[in-house]
């Protein structure tokens, strides 16, 4: 019984003698030798049971069967290079549906980073706006933007820069119950933390003065899932929380929060794009991965600050 996928190679090359009117020339084109063209030619004559060709010491001119079959492989031929033809779009010009998952608070540095993609007419942008982790794969997520340390996975992930963070509060909020002096002060205040599902603490690391280092685990007397509630719930004056988005960061420029333990640093928070898979990906996901990566590494920081 014959292989399909043989038998499919022997039409294509049949299809390839006929266009380029010989043998030889044909071996050529496909990178064969004029041999093993012939063969190919021999083994589909033999499965079909049916001379195509009537051969010559100067040309090759086609049976009847010949001339019926050669529509069909012509056919074939010319859809699978349409096919490669629509996939070359696919990876030279941005097209289709580009889904891509963020935390809530990148949707006004997305609406800068992404935007020389309203330029594909072609292309549609579907934005996932969640500060919980979506899984991409049930989701069908081209690309995810996620902040912090990365659990292992088979996902793919490329660091596009990181995020400043500044513990802060509004004027209010210290005026009535004191200016924290050093971290372990902070015990003493009301955190407004980022909540989990698995604990009621968050833990901070900070770095002080001449390289000292102190640890401190805040339970939250406010905790939030979202980073806007807890923007708001801090500009309302409910406690410390910390500062990572360009609308925090927008509110220390104007005093409407105010840096709290100002001589006191966290590590910057590593961001990374993290895609499903590994080695080419389509035009809509490479522009976008490389809009994004020069955002971050040229202008987040002046955003952030501004």
């Amino acid at each position: 019984m014959n292989n399909p996928t043989d038998q499919l190679k022997r039409m294509a090359v049949f299809a390839e003698v006929v266009a380029a009117g010989s043998l030889t020339a044909a071996a050529q084109r496909l990178g064969m030798t004029p041999s093993a063209v012939s063969q190919h030619l021999r083994q589909l004559e033999k499965s079909l049971g049916l001379a195509l060709l009537h051969r010559s010491t100067r040309k090759l001119t086609l049976t009847e069967a010949g001339a019926r079959y050669h529509v069909g492989c012509a056919a074939m031929v010319a859809a699978a290079r349409a096919a490669e033809s629509a996939l070359a779009l696919l990876r030279d010009e941005p097209e289709g549906e580009l889904r891509l998952a963020a935390p809530i608070g990148f949707a006004s540095l997305l609406a800068v980073a992404l935007q020389p993609l309203r330029s594909y007419p072609k292309l549609t942008l579907r934005l996932l706006l969640d500060d919980a982790v979506i899984d991409l794969i049930e989701a069908r997520v081209d690309i995810a933007l996620r902040v912090g340390s990365l659990a292992n996975s088979s996902l793919v992930a490329r660091k596009l820069g990181s995020m400043e963070r500044q513990l802060c509060a509004a004027p209010g909020y210290l005026a009535e119950h004191g200016w924290p002096a050093q971290p372990q002060d902070l015990l003493q205040h009301a955190w407004l933390g980022s909540g989990s599902a698995h604990t009621t603490f968050d833990t901070l690391e900070l770095q002080g003065p001449g390289g000292a280092q102190q640890t401190v685990q805040l339970e939250g007397r406010v905790q939030a899932t979202q980073v806007s509630a807890l923007h708001a719930l801090c500009l309302a004056g409910w406690g410390i929380c910390m500062a990572v988005r360009q609308e925090d960061f927008q509110a220390l420029a104007d005093g409407r929060l105010v840096p709290v333990l100002p001589d006191w640093h966290m590590a910057d928070l590593p961001v990374y794009a993290i895609t499903q898979r590994r080695g080419e990906q389509p035009a809509k996901v490479r522009h976008a991965l490389d809009m994004l990566g020069r955002f971050f590494a040229g202008n987040f920081q002046r955003l952030a600050v501004a």
